[in-house]
């Protein structure tokens, strides 16, 4: 395997795990919109809103995490598929925190 392909792969799963867990996070929102319809406690309704605010913010580092892996492997804008540099992406971070 050549690390062209090994680099699709890694790419393919980064991008599988973030679609898997904004699905998670859609499917969580759908119970808290259910969960205000049908009049559910304040409390329940805050947790589930943040189990949703979790589950975002984890999709987020991912996407994240995977643009700093891009930009420490490829330096070179150039080369660099996400064409980012550390400050922007230091800026990018520091809105999901």
């Amino acid at each position: 395997m050549t690390g062209t392909s090994d680099e699709a792969e890694r790419r393919a799963a980064a991008q599988r795990r973030v679609a898997n867990r904004l699905r998670r996070a859609r499917g969580q929102l759908d119970a808290v919109i259910t969960a205000v319809e049908s009049g559910t406690s304040c409390r329940d309704v805050v947790t589930q809103l943040a189990a949703v605010s979790h589950a975002l913010h984890r999709a987020g580092f991912v996407v994240v995490a995977n643009a700093m892996e891009d930009c420490v492997t490829e330096p070179d804008k150039t080369k660099n598929p996400q064409g980012m540099t550390t400050d922007e992406l230091e800026k990018l971070f520091l809105t999901l925190a």
